[in-house]
This record gives structure tokens, sequence and C-alpha cells, in this order.
């Protein structure tokens, strides 16, 4: 595995400024955070109303990633598509719904399992599964967020979040995807290094937010 894992898929972009393309980004990350934070609200406020993971979530969030960057925002790839710097081949175009029905299956009937164990699987399966021309790893680093937030029933404290810190440092994030890739080619579910990763940068988010708090460190 090399360090900068991308994907590469039939290109459909709609900018090609650099410039403007990088102001975007930085706008529909704000805005997918926001989307999702909400998204945990909406659950965490009303405690009568039972969480389940559906793919029309999962789109929204990849719509306000993807917005005004690429033709098919908030849509499923309709192209094959490559993983550089992987040995996992994602499926093809035909079957990624099925898939994605699936990983929100496997949430849904194992909601009794941990936080880091669901927002792993989660993080893991939309990445193996890579349901999007483009904006898979931001979408599913989003996805896992609202997991593991809405299984700990509250809206995590702390910055850096724990998809800002995948993104600031991504080569142990890929190792541990590569990780999980191997051990379903053997066909086990085995997140246990995602799960400590996560496990790790929640604590450290929680950690900065008491220091915070507290008023140390300023």
């Amino acid at each position: 595995m090399v360090a900068d894992r991308h994907s590469e898929a039939e290109d459909a972009t709609l900018l090609s400024d650099l410039d403007e393309i990088a102001r975007r980004e930085a706008e529909n990350g704000l805005r997918q955070f926001t989307l999702a934070i909400d998204i945990i609200r909406s659950y965490v406020k009303d405690a009568a109303r039972p969480f389940k993971l559906r793919a029309g979530p999962i789109l929204q969030l990849h719509h306000a990633a993807l917005d005004g960057l690429h033709r098919l925002a908030g849509t499923f790839r309709n192209t094959p598509v490559k993983i550089h710097g992987s040995l996992h081949q994602p499926p093809e175009a035909a079957f990624v719904a099925d898939e994605v029905q699936s990983l929100c299956e496997y949430v849904n009937e194992n909601w009794n399992f941990s936080a880091a164990h669901l927002a792993a699987y989660v993080l893991w399966k939309m990445n193996w599964i890579h349901p999007f021309a483009d904006g898979n790893g931001r979408t599913a680093r989003a996805v896992s967020y609202v997991v593991l937030s809405i299984k700990l029933d509250g809206l995590l404290p702390g910055t850096p979040t724990i998809p800002e810190q995948i993104a600031a440092n991504k080569e142990p994030y890929y190792k541990a995807l590569e990780e999980a890739d191997k051990a379903w080619s053997s066909g086990k579910v085995d997140v246990s290094a995602l799960e400590r990763l996560l496990a790790d940068m929640l604590a450290q988010q929680l950690l900065n937010a008491a220091k915070e708090a507290t008023g140390e460190g300023f």
C-alpha cells in the first residue's frame, strides 16, 4: 500500500480552476459537517425515534460534499472505479445499491454492538464499496461519525473532530482499511484496527474538549 491511496473513476467534474475547486471543497466540507450535525441532533433530541441507517442520508451527505464539483453529486456511481494504492477492486456499479443496503442492514441489525465497531464497520465498508465516483472518503468519514455520535447518544465535543484527525494524517487510516480488506478477502469481518484508531481519536477529541473547558493550554 502507498500513502496516497485514492480512487479514479470516469471524469465528470464541473470545475477546472484549482483555486475555485479548493474554495468550493472548503465550503462543501463545512456544509457536509453541518448536515451531519443536524442528522445527529435530530435523533439525539428525539429519544423515541429509533435510528435506522438508510441510503437517503448517505446520498444527502455526499451531495453536500460534491455539490457544484461533480455531476454525480448525491448519486451512486454508474461506472467502474479503481483505488490507486490498494489491492482492493470495488464492486461493479450494478451492485453498489445492494451493497449499500447490506451495509445499512448490518448496522441496523447489530445496533447492540459497540459504537467503535459500528463506526469502524461503516468507515471500512463504505470505502470497500466505493459507491461514488468521487468523494468516497469524505462521505465515509461523515457517515461513520454520524453513526458513532448517535450510538453514543450525543454531539461529541472537542476539536479536531475524528474526521478532521483522519484527514490530517491518512496513513494509519489507509493501513487500517487495508487490514480490514485483507480480513474480508478471507471471509471475515475484522475492523479491529479501525476500532482502535477511532477509539484513540475519540479520546483525543474529548481530551481536547476537557482542556478547552478548563482553559488548559491557553
